[in-house]
């Protein structure tokens, strides 16, 4: 039982974070029981901005804002994620963050992926000890889970009892526009972790639904194959200027191979190195059929405009450099990569007192499986265990 009881009146949401994240979480809030009271960022521009854009209050912190909240959403660097959440569930309120979940922030230099690993393993174990204690719910921002074509492969999935024999999945871009995205100390790695925590979500989302359809329990990933790269560090790489080449100490490119409790497998490749808007599927095949997730773009709607100019400002597609020519848009916001899907489970769950479908389990799961990976990478592809919390 949650020490936060939720009323009948909306829910109270205080948002960390006024930047790209924080905007879309509170644009997806529409239409629901909830209401944003609260806005902090650490800059005070930043979350001033916010608040006019919106018309809410700005607190200097988050534990200034704590107090008139219900339900604090964390949208910033992964690195402040664990402060936060820590500092949330200590005041009994339920928690929203975005991915990636948390991770390791020293430098990679001086710490081995080996010791990465360990002070992970560590953090999980101490989040759910305390998530346990304080009865609070926690909402796992991975959008992924959440798109319509992953949830209708879900369905199937249930409803046929299907076996999943492998997965491919992606997702990739020409690079973040985050300031300290490339930085090991305030994302906590790459590509594996920045992109690739969104294709590993969706395929171990599905391995856990299988299971419990057709055993009662989910199928979790056991061991991790993996290979990482700095591609636009290298001497022969030629830049044109189309990609992000700012990365400090992370990797560019990265390929997870995962084993699951039942010998199946699923492939997650992911980079820094597309132009043209985010890549991103996830690819099924099953024993009684194959499912292609077409998650971004979803190809629902075209829209063509002559001249760039014509739809500045529009939120048509994501991480698209050019308002011109053809465009697939998307045809509502958030609606086709799930991230307005996912707004909804997070304010009903903690409502109707359940857990969401993308929990902390799922969180837990998908971190370990990445810094698994970090491991294997570091051994040139060797096998590694994935821990269990």
């Amino acid at each position: 039982m949650s020490q936060n009881p939720v009323s009948q009146t909306p829910l109270r949401i205080g948002i960390a974070g006024a930047g790209f994240a924080g905007k879309f979480h509170q644009r997806n809030l529409r239409h629901l029981p909830a209401i944003t009271t609260g806005v902090t960022s650490s800059r005070a521009e930043s979350r001033n901005a916010f608040a006019a854009q919106f018309n809410v209050p700005a607190f200097e912190s988050v534990e200034a804002m704590l107090p008139h909240i219900d339900v604090l959403d964390i949208c910033t660097p992964p690195s402040s994620h664990m402060p936060y959440i820590r500092a949330a569930a200590a005041a009994g309120k339920h928690i929203i963050v975005e991915k990636p979940f948390s991770g390791f922030f020293g430098s990679p230099e001086t710490n081995s992926k080996e010791d990465m690993l360990k002070a992970v393993t560590d953090d999980m174990q101490a989040v759910r000890d305390l998530v346990a204690k304080s009865g609070i719910t926690i909402g796992y921002a991975e959008n992924v889970v959440y798109a319509p074509s992953v949830q209708r492969e879900r369905e199937i999935v249930e409803t046929t009892k299907a076996q999943i024999l492998r997965m491919t999945a992606e997702e990739s871009h020409n690079g973040s526009h985050s300031p300290v995205y490339g930085i090991w100390s305030e994302q906590g790695g790459g590509s594996l972790i920045g992109k690739g925590c969104h294709p590993l979500g969706g395929v171990l989302y599905l391995k856990r639904k299988e299971g419990l359809a057709r055993n009662g329990k989910p199928i979790r990933p056991v061991s991790v194959s993996a290979r990482t790269h700095s591609i636009t560090k290298l001497p022969a790489f030629e830049d044109r200027g189309y990609l992000r080449t700012k990365y400090k100490d992370t990797e560019d490119y990265a390929l997870l191979h995962v084993v699951f409790e039942d010998g199946m497998v699923a492939d997650i490749m992911t980079c820094e190195l597309v132009m043209g808007g985010i890549y991103d599927y996830l690819e099924v095949f099953a024993n009684n059929h194959r499912t292609r997730c077409l998650i971004n773009p979803t190809r629902v709607l075209d829209v063509y405009s002559p001249n760039r100019k014509e739809f500045e400002g529009l939120d048509l597609v994501e991480k698209i450099s050019s308002n011109e020519g053809w465009i697939p848009a998307d045809a509502e916001f958030g609606w086709g990569n799930g991230q307005l899907h996912e707004m909804r489970d997070f304010v009903n769950a903690i409502v109707d007192g359940r857990q969401p479908e993308s929990d902390l389990d799922l969180a837990i799961d998908i971190t370990m499986a990445i810094y698994a990976g970090y491991v294997s990478a570091g051994r040139k592809g060797a096998e590694v265990d994935v821990p269990r919390i």
